[in-house]
């Protein structure tokens, strides 16, 4: 198992992990592949920022975003964990926790002291050490949750 970005890859492997997120079973990872697969990752999130790849066994596995910024209009917030998800063949390995922590870690190295996750899910970031902070409305017109983790 290794976590990568797309910056690491070439752009054939990008390109097959660009259709493979297309294809998959959750509306914003496809949303999240055509991002990718037209190159306009920076321009939607900021620069800086990446998808950040769990490959198994030359899989592409599971996958999220640490984005400069997110769904939430508040530049004061940054960086964001976005798009955290795991192939149903590769779940159960605990692939998002470690995506998670990659993100959170990788964040840490660049100098930030909090991370933050908007999502609706309720338990799952909490497991990784994130605390719900508030509910704001996001750039979509709806309220989400935002969470919150020290680093």
């Amino acid at each position: 198992m290794k976590i990568v970005s797309e910056i690491e890859l070439g752009k054939e492997e990008t390109a097959l992990f660009a259709a493979k997120m297309q294809a998959c079973d959750w509306d914003a990872g496809r949303y999240l592949g055509d991002l990718l697969a037209s190159g306009k990752t920076e321009e939607m999130f900021g620069a800086g920022s990446r998808v950040l790849f769990l490959i198994e066994n030359d899989n592409l596995a599971a996958f999220c975003t640490l984005a400069v910024q997110d769904e939430i209009n508040d530049a004061s917030l940054t960086p964001w964990i976005g798009f955290v998800y795991t192939f149903p063949e590769h779940r159960g390995h605990r692939y998002s926790e470690k995506l998670v922590q990659f993100a959170a870690d990788a964040a840490k190295n660049r100098g930030y002291s909090n991370i933050y996750v908007s999502s609706e899910e309720k338990g799952l970031y909490e497991k990784y050490g994130f605390r719900f902070w508030k509910n704001a409305e996001s750039i979509h017109g709806y309220t989400t949750q935002i969470f919150v983790r020290e680093l």
